[in-house]
């Protein structure tokens, strides 16, 4: 546990393991338990990676980034973080949500550094109101555990999940809500005025091994927009899961970890 000052922010970032860099980047509002929650007990079984979780401005316990007004800066906070904690190294890039729009833009500015890049669940297209989005729909119910929420607990639960019971609950609470309860909405709010990057991503083929696992129930970004750009990607498995909303670590676990693994296995093979 560690804060890295960088231009326009201290960033919080927890730093495990030793071995190659691979960078975990979260969603809006959350913080890093989101990816620790889900990528730590992958790494309970794998030797020969050095995990670092940050938390982005804004979020969990980053501080002293009131200057930063767009996603552009957002980039440049995550970019100067990697540069100060794993100067002029080679890593890899985890993303999720809007953590996976960043990748991309990390990608487009510095694709000779990125050894591969894994996307959960990512924004493709910053506007909501431009996004191909599937209508929410819950799949799988445990009626017995439902009952035990409050009618505020359960209303939040039904519009975030398809799958209603009490293993998805609970890392709901542990690895999302609880990051998201401690975020800056008013800074959350001013960043979403400029959430699109003022400059094109994906403009050249990332051809090292990348994932993409995608939600077929994903209200929040959809799953078809990021088939779109699957040509950009010549390496990379375009996963489509069903019974999976925006949360498809925690509602596809099994298919999760296997996948990412055989990411990870590609990533070493092409080391």
């Amino acid at each position: 546990m560690a804060y890295c000052k960088v231009r326009q922010a201290e960033i919080y970032y927890e730093d495990l393991g030793e071995g190659k860099p691979i960078i975990m980047i979260h969603g809006y509002s959350p913080d890093h338990r989101l990816m620790s929650g889900c990528m730590e007990p992958i790494f309970a079984k794998r030797d020969g990676w050095r995990r670092i979780y940050l938390d982005l401005p804004g979020m969990g316990l980053t501080k002293k980034y009131n200057e930063i007004s767009s996603s552009d800066e957002m980039l440049n906070a995550v970019l100067d973080f990697i540069q100060a904690v794993i100067p002029n190294q080679k890593y890899v890039v985890v993303g999720e949500s809007y953590g996976g729009y960043l990748t991309r833009g990390i990608i487009e500015k510095c694709q000779e550094q990125v050894l591969g890049a894994a996307f959960i669940c990512p924004v493709i297209i910053p506007h909501p109101e431009n996004r191909t989005v599937e209508k929410h729909k819950i799949v799988r119910m445990d009626k017995k555990f439902v009952e035990t929420l409050s009618e505020k607990e359960l209303e939040d639960f039904r519009n975030n999940y398809v799958v209603l019971d009490e293993y998805t609950w609970l890392r709901y609470n542990n690895e999302i809500l609880s990051g998201c309860k401690i975020g800056d909405e008013k800074f959350l709010n001013k960043v979403k005025k400029t959430y699109g990057f003022s400059f094109k991503i994906d403009q050249s083929d990332f051809t090292k091994p990348s994932l993409f696992l995608l939600g077929r129930q994903d209200s929040t970004v959809g799953y078809k927009d990021a088939l779109d750009i699957i040509d950009k990607y010549p390496r990379g498995t375009f996963a489509v899961l069903d019974t999976a909303g925006h949360n498809l670590q925690i509602e596809q676990p099994q298919l999760f970890n296997t996948l990412v693994n055989e990411w990870l296995d590609r990533i070493e093979e092409s080391l």
